[in-house]
């Protein structure tokens, strides 16, 4: 049965994977998701069904557009392919269980968020707003039908606390982390609050310790300039996913380590 999940999860992954190449590319410019179909970045001829399977058509294709044969960004199957994964990462976590379509949207949101911050350096509302309240619905929903009203009231209390703790430190330094951050880390607070307290510092703890490490790099490498301004989004979004996918046998470890 966990194969089965793992194996469906992979797959719808995939398909959120595509819809990701639209949020992705349609929302910094303000566009509808909607509407227009599916098109051509180039030459704007509207994809057919054939064109648009996930990973598959741009295999068939050769990477170009089946009209005006320009190339086609390998970002498009590679995003489809890393939202199949991180479901099966998630699939495999969880397994069927009520937390499941949570922490679904949670590993989609993260991601596709990501992206955009590291391309734009901007952390959109128009997605943190609406989908902040639907994560919160789904794991509150999952804590009930567990029997276990704690679990979400630590959800509620772990988004408000990631909130509290980011906005002091945007307030203090806003030059280094703006409020698209500060919502970020309220959607965090929830997810991983769910899974417990110790989840949550966990989460907030490796995404400034993987941003710390990658501004470190690219500062020696000569990359970056010790006042250059880098997205923090993306680093937050990984050390919640990290903290979700393994953050039990870290927590375990930690705790073991210090003999409690």
């Amino acid at each position: 049965m966990d194969l089965v999940v793992v194996g469906l999860c992979f797959v719808f992954g995939l398909a959120f994977g595509s819809f990701a190449n639209v949020v992705i590319h349609r929302v910094p410019r303000d566009e509808s998701l909607v509407k227009p179909p599916s098109e051509c970045p180039k030459c704007a001829t509207p994809l057919q069904w054939r064109d648009n399977i996930p990973i598959v058509s741009w295999l068939l294709l050769r990477g170009r557009c089946r009209h005006c044969g320009e190339p086609i960004s390998a970002r498009y199957p590679l995003v489809e392919l890393a939202t199949g994964l991180l479901f099966a990462g998630v699939g495999a976590r969880f397994g069927l269980d009520w937390a499941l379509p949570g922490f679904l949207l949670f590993a989609w949101t993260l991601f596709v968020l990501a992206v955009i911050d590291a391309h734009t350096r901007k952390i959109p509302n128009r997605l943190t707003y609406p989908l902040t309240p639907v994560l919160l619905a789904l794991i509150v929903s999952a804590a009930l039908l567990h029997g276990q009203p704690g679990w979400a009231l630590r959800a509620v209390l772990g988004g408000v606390a990631a909130f509290l703790v980011l906005l002091a430190m945007a307030l203090a330094n806003p030059r280094g982390m703006g409020m698209g951050d500060v919502k970020l880390a309220a959607f965090i607070g929830i997810g991983l609050g769910y899974l417990g307290w110790g989840h949550v510092v966990l989460g907030v703890f490796a995404g400034f310790l993987f941003g710390g490490v990658v501004a470190i790099a690219l500062i020696v490498v000569r990359a970056r300039g010790r006042k250059d301004v880098i997205p923090f989004g993306p680093y937050l979004a990984a050390g919640a996913l990290v903290t979700v996918l393994v953050g039990g046998p870290l927590i375990d470890g930690y705790r073991s380590m210090l003999g409690l």
